[in-house]
């Protein structure tokens, strides 16, 4: 028979996050987090618990993510493009934020609008802005308004002849313009991406966390029920007739862009999933987790009856989760490799999963084998086939129990 060899986990080569302790029992750190049952799923709303939830532990994943919850808006070309730019504010294209245009209408037709209200609306909610304005009027250091008939700023990239030249547009006196600075407006950038509110536009929104991590660019969003506007860079096209030189006297077609500073009206937040086995773990094992359903909380043997109506399998599955969680590992939902549980050393932004877990249950005198999964030798070769594939080994946990038990006693 063939020895088994165990392999030390492989550590990944890009590590972007710093490790942070694990949930305390206890402490002044210790906080009871919130989350609720929708469509039979476990959802975490606040972004504090978020944060608190997956820096400690690593419980769950971001429901627009593949894992921590970090999704944004910004693209990341055109971010990489407009980096001389020095902004805060995501930057997206104009096909992106039409998008978002038609979505905030279509949620206003649900509420009984017509589209003559709604086409106005929009029109007055997502008109350019002055970005110096914006920023003079919003920030908290403000000592001087601005005047109402200072023109919007724009801030273009034209391509001519393979360069590209990054230039200001708008602004019919800038006396800082003489002594080629720009700190004025890199300080106006700044600045409004440091006012954003978190609360939602009046076109209504899709919750999330918003954080960037792999631009490195702040946060946009802060929690101040001052201001409740997301604002955008949305890169626009437009096409002049210009001479190239001087002496030349052919026109060219010189296509520029600029990035335009907007109102987003259609706001998409993230929130943070947890599976059934770890929402419990979170409930039962630690106690800083209160799950609510229709805004009632559920106690620790309703949310066990629950789980278990859900999912059939959720007590095994459960039980190997449990057992793992305790032993230092990080037991993720392995459904992408046909397992059970997926386990990670520390966590996954460390790690790759170093085991595929299958738990079973067993039951009665004659160890008599569940039906919820059944095995043959075909399939039990092609699921080690799959887990040998992505350099991970299988582990079959069986746990045995000599009778069937009350809920009582499983608990």
């Amino acid at each position: 028979m063939t020895e088994a060899v165990f392999h030390p986990p492989r550590r990944k080569k890009r590590v972007y996050e710093s490790y942070d302790s694990p949930f305390p029992i206890c402490g002044s750190d210790y906080r009871i987090c919130q989350a609720e049952i929708i469509n039979n799923n476990v959802i975490v709303k606040n972004p504090e618990d978020i944060e608190q939830l997956y820096s400690k532990g690593f419980f769950g994943k971001g429901i627009l993510s593949r894992s921590q919850p970090a999704y944004n808006i910004s693209d990341p070309v055109l971010v990489a493009k407009w980096q001389d730019v020095k902004s805060n504010m995501p930057i997206i294209s104009s096909k992106k934020y039409h998008f978002h245009v038609e979505w905030a209408k279509s949620l206003m037709r649900e509420q009984g609008l017509d589209d003559c209200t709604i086409n106005t609306t929009i029109l007055n909610y997502t008109e350019p802005l002055n970005l110096k304005q914006e920023a003079e009027q919003n920030s908290e250091l403000q000592t001087e308004e601005t005047t109402e008939d200072e023109p919007k700023l724009l801030v273009t990239s034209a391509e001519t002849n393979g360069k590209k030249v990054s230039c200001l547009e708008g602004a019919l006196y800038d006396p800082l313009a003489e002594y080629g600075s720009n700190d004025s407006d890199e300080a106006s950038f700044k600045t409004v991406a440091k006012i954003h509110s978190a609360n939602s536009c009046p076109f209504g929104s899709h919750h999330s966390c918003i954080q960037d991590d792999s631009m490195k660019q702040e946060s946009h969003s802060v929690t101040s029920k001052e201001y409740n506007h997301e604002y955008v860079l949305v890169e626009e096209e437009e096409s002049d007739l210009c001479l190239e030189e001087e002496t030349s006297e052919e026109l060219n077609l010189m296509k520029s862009k600029k990035l335009v500073f907007r109102k987003n009206p259609f706001r998409i937040f993230e929130y943070l999933q947890l599976s059934l086995e770890e929402a419990f773990f979170l409930v039962y094992a630690l106690g800083c987790l209160s799950v609510y359903y229709n805004e009632v909380p559920f106690s620790v043997l309703k949310l066990w009856r629950f789980f278990s109506d859900v999912q059939p399998n959720f007590r095994t599955v459960y039980m190997a989760y449990h057992y793992f969680r305790c032993k230092g590992w990080v037991p993720k939902v392995g459904l992408k490799y046909a397992a059970d549980l997926l386990l990670y050393r520390k966590g996954p932004p460390f790690y790759h999963a170093s085991y595929s877990v299958i738990a079973e249950l067993v039951v009665g005198d004659d160890f008599e084998r569940s039906s919820q999964r059944p095995f043959s030798w075909k399939t039990l070769c092609g699921l080690n086939r799959t887990t040998a594939n992505v350099s991970k080994e299988l582990i079959v946990n069986r746990w045995v129990s000599s009778r069937e038990r009350t809920e009582q006693e499983e608990l």
